[in-house]
C-alpha cells in the first residue's frame, strides 16, 4: 500500500524479448527441402548447381545424332577419319564462338567475326607476310584480328554506336578489304611448317593439333569467364550495365576488351583456318557470324546478356558440325541443312524464353 505523495510502485519488469535465433533448435522442415536457415547441403543438390540440365540434354542431343550416323553410315561416320574431321572442322568455328560467348555475354553482338577471319587470313597469307615463316603468320593473323576487335570496340563502349551497326560496318568493310588484298584470289601458302600442321604426322596421340588448340582456347575461356574478376564483371555488364557502372566498374574499358577478346579469337581462328586449308581467300569464315551466334545460343547463354557459358557453346558447336556431317555423308542438300539449323535457333530461343518467364 502506498503512502500518500508517493510515487505508484512500477509493475515488475517483463522478460525482455528473445533474440530471434538465439537459442532456438533448427529443426528439419518438409521432406526433400533443407532445414530453416541452413544452406542446403544435399549432394543430389549441389550435383544440380554443378551440372546444367541444359548441357546434359545437348549431350543427349548429340548422342542421338551419332547413334543416328552410326545406324544410317556406320563405315564412313564412324571412322576415325570421319571423326577427327568433325572436329577440326569443329575447331574452327569453336574458337571464334568462345569470343561470341564473352560478347553475347556482356549483352552485346558481333556479326563481324567471319569478315575479321576473311581478312586476317588473306593478311597473313600475303607473300610479304609469308616471308616470315609460322611465326609471322600468326602474328599477322592475331593482330589483324586485334585491330579489327580494337575499332568495333573504340565505336561500342567510346562512341556510342550500337553494336548491331558498328559490328555490320566491320562485317562489310572487312570483307571489301579482304577482296581489296586478295584481287579476288586464292593466296596459296608456300610455309612448310604451317602446312606440316595439317598432316596426320603432326598429330598427338591422334589427335590432331587444331583440335588441341581448341581446347586450350576451352578451357582458358572457362576459367576467365567462371574464375575470374574479369568475368564477373562481363556477367554484371550484361545483366544490368547501369548497376555495374554505379558498383564501380569501368563499363566502357570492359566492352573495349571484350571486343578485343573477340577479335583476338578471330585471328587464331583465321590461323587455323589458314593451316586447315593451306590457303587464304576473301570468302573464308562465311556465315560464321551466325554459326558462333547460334552455337552460343543453344548453348544457355542468353541474347540478351547477363548469363553465359563456355561448356554450352562448345556443346553447341560439336550438335551443329556433327548435324552437317551427317547431312553431307547422307548426301542431303544444303537448303536442309540451313532449315534444321534454322528450327534447332528457333527452338533454343523459345526454351530460353520459357526460362526466364516467371
Amino acid at each position: 500500500m502506498n503512502s500518500p505523495g508517493s510515487r505508484p510502485a512500477s509493475p515488475p519488469p517483463a522478460d525482455p524479448a528473445p533474440v530471434p535465433g538465439a537459442g532456438v533448435t533448427l529443426t528439419a522442415g518438409p521432406v526433400g527441402k533443407p532445414p530453416a536457415g541452413r544452406t542446403d547441403t544435399d549432394p543430389l543438390s549441389r550435383l544440380r548447381r554443378l551440372v546444367d540440365l541444359r548441357n546434359l540434354s545437348l549431350v543427349g542431343v548429340l548422342a542421338v545424332l551419332i547413334a543416328v550416323g552410326g545406324f544410317t553410315k556406320p563405315d564412313e561416320f564412324l571412322s576415325t577419319d570421319n571423326l577427327q574431321l568433325v572436329l577440326t572442322q569443329a575447331s574452327v568455328i569453336g574458337v571464334v564462338t568462345v569470343g561470341m560467348t564473352f560478347v553475347i555475354t556482356s549483352g552485346g553482338i558481333d556479326l563481324s567475326v567471319g569478315a575479321m577471319v576473311a581478312l586476317a587470313s588473306v593478311w597473313a597469307t600475303t607473300i610479304a607476310t609469308q616471308e616470315y615463316g609460322l611465326g609471322g603468320i600468326l602474328l599477322c593473323a592475331a593482330l589483324v584480328g586485334l585491330g579489327c576487335g580494337l575499332v568495333n570496340g573504340v565505336l561500342i563502349a567510346y562512341g556510342g554506336v550500337v553494336p548491331f551497326i558498328a559490328t555490320l560496318a566491320m562485317l562489310a568493310s572487312a570483307r571489301g578489304l579482304a577482296l581489296q588484298i586478295s584481287d579476288g584470289k586464292t593466296q596459296v601458302v608456300t610455309v612448310d611448317p604451317v602446312l606440316d600442321l595439317g598432316l596426320p604426322d603432326s598429330y598427338v596421340l591422334g589427335i590432331p593439333p587444331l583440335v588441341l588448340i581448341f581446347a586450350a582456347v576451352t578451357v582458358l575461356g572457362w576459367l576467365v569467364l567462371n574464375r575470374t574478376t574479369f568475368g564477373r564483371r562481363t556477367v554484371a555488364i550484361g545483366g544490368n550495365a547501369e548497376a555495374a557502372r554505379l558498383a564501380g566498374i569501368d563499363v566502357k574499358r570492359q566492352r573495349l576488351m571484350l571486343y578485343l577478346l573477340s577479335g583476338l579469337c578471330c585471328g587464331v581462328a583465321a590461323f587455323m583456318l589458314v593451316v586447315l586449308t593451306g590457303s587464304g581467300q576473301n570468302t573464308n569464315g562465311n556465315l560464321y557470324e551466325l554459326d558462333a551466334i547460334a552455337a552460343a545460343i543453344i548453348g544457355g547463354t542468353l541474347l540478351s546478356g547477363g548469363r553465359g557459358t563456355i561448356t554450352g557453346s562448345v556443346l553447341g558447336v560439336l550438335v551443329f558440325t556433327t548435324l552437317t556431317n551427317l547431312f553431307a555423308l547422307n548426301n542431303l542438300e544444303t537448303d536442309v541443312q540451313q532449315i534444321a539449323k534454322g528450327a534447332i535457333i528457333v527452338a533454343a530461343v523459345l526454351v530460353q524464353k520459357g526460362r526466364s518467364t516467371p
